[in-house]
């Protein structure tokens, strides 16, 4: 397998993607945050001190997939037509995060799913640190995409 992201001296390069076509590309990401029972129930009832989790949390997903390109260094910068998180609440102590990120473009957008779950991840755990520093992120992963020359992948678990 070639690695793309070298050039002839191994220097770290973007991928020139100008001679590829513009396609709908989609990705799904998936993660979770790990928590106290009572922690998740806090979350629950709106009773973290910080505010609505979830709803800060989703604004923080959608915000760092658009911010992806600036966070890790070969992402091209894309103009995202669609970002949205789904979060999932399991007793007894587990959120679930999905983010689905699609584009037009010359590019995937796999990076910019899994930034938004990342991201959303961490501001589960910044706004409930205070009553649980135990929470654990887990298991963030590629489980579909869909678009461009390697067409459609579905994780199998």
């Amino acid at each position: 397998m070639e690695l793309t992201h070298f050039d002839e001296e191994g220097r770290a390069r973007m991928v020139d993607v100008s001679a590829k076509d513009e396609t709908a590309r989609m990705a799904v990401a998936r993660g979770r945050v790990e928590m106290k029972p009572e922690t998740l129930r806090l979350i629950k009832e709106g009773q973290i001190a910080k505010g609505d989790v979830l709803a800060v949390a989703q604004v923080a997903g959608i915000m760092a997939a658009k911010q992806t390109s600036a966070l890790i260094p070969m992402c091209h910068p894309l103009n995202i037509t669609s970002a949205k998180l789904n979060f999932h609440l399991k007793d007894p102590g587990t959120v679930e995060i999905e983010a689905i990120v699609k584009v037009a473009g010359k590019t995937g957008v796999e990076m910019e799913a899994l930034t938004a779950v990342s991201v959303a991840a961490l501001t589960i755990y910044d706004m409930c640190k205070a009553v649980d520093k135990e929470m654990t992120i887990k298991d963030v992963y590629l489980a579909e995409k869909a678009g461009g020359k390697s067409g459609h992948f579905i994780r199998e678990d």
